[in-house]
């Protein structure tokens, strides 16, 4: 850890004081960057797409319940995998408590990944949640919104995430996904975002960004396990992979 200096009350207030004038630019950057985001055009969603979960076969447009805006985290689970991501799970372990407070703001939550729906449950079973999450196996949907890749395009190195074209190790990436539909029952497409972009959902970055180690990481997110699995000595495995896609893709300047 570095040394830092040992200074008096008054020298700590001062430095706090500096530092809290950076605090306020930021947050003031974060409201602007909140506004223009919800000025970005939209995009009519044209296509049909199924997904299956708990409530059976569902559309698109019934994923939002009863509610006008649906978010949409795309977790790391891949049709032949045995559980899912520990980075996702570490994200989606932030899901149900905000959930209970925006489905009482006009906001549906569903979770989608392409694993059939019978891993799915059993997966959430195990880790406990209670958010609505749906598997979108047999449909584009994935694919259309840049979070799966097909051999081919893995092939040809020519795989689209995070707004551009790469050479991504894994089929299977983490994104979010936002729509709105209007009183005509028409789906749109509002924002979408990948990589990096996802943190900000993740409250326990927030507190570690608080603590003199920060997120004391080798690689990002290398020290994440699967909740159930801290005692564990051994990394576990995860998307048929040997260590964590996300950390990995990271670790080799794949994801900012």
């Amino acid at each position: 850890m570095q040394t830092h200096r040992i200074v008096s009350r008054e020298e700590w207030l001062a430095a706090r004081k500096a530092h809290l004038i950076h605090e306020k630019e930021t947050t003031r950057q974060l409201d602007r960057l909140a506004v223009e985001r919800r000025n970005l055009p939209w995009v009519k969603v044209e296509k049909d797409y199924l997904f299956e979960g708990a409530r059976g076969r569902q559309t698109l447009g019934q994923l939002f319940g009863r509610h006008s805006q649906l978010f949409i985290y795309h977790f790391m689970f891949g049709p032949t995998w045995q559980q899912g991501c520990p980075s996702c799970s570490f994200l989606a372990d932030h899901i149900d408590g905000a959930d209970r407070h925006l489905s009482h703001h006009d906001v549906s939550v569903v979770v989608v990944s392409r694993a059939p729906w019978a891993l799915i449950a059993a997966f959430k079973q195990r880790m406990g949640w209670h958010f609505d999450w749906v598997s979108s196996y047999d449909s584009d949907f994935n694919f259309d919104y840049h979070v799966s890749f097909t051999e081919l395009d893995q092939a040809k190195g020519c795989a689209y995430y995070n707004f551009t074209e790469g050479d991504y190790l894994f089929d299977e990436m983490p994104g979010i996904s936002v729509f709105f539909k209007d009183d005509d029952d028409t789906v749109y497409h509002t924002y979408s975002a990948y990589a990096r972009g996802d943190d900000i959902l993740i409250g326990a970055h927030n507190f570690l960004d608080m603590t003199p180690k920060g997120r004391n990481e080798g690689h990002t997110m290398d020290w994440v396990r699967h909740h159930d699995r801290y005692d564990e000595a051994k990394m576990p495995d995860c998307c048929a992979a040997a260590t964590d896609p996300v950390s990995e893709a990271r670790s080799q300047g794949r994801l900012r």
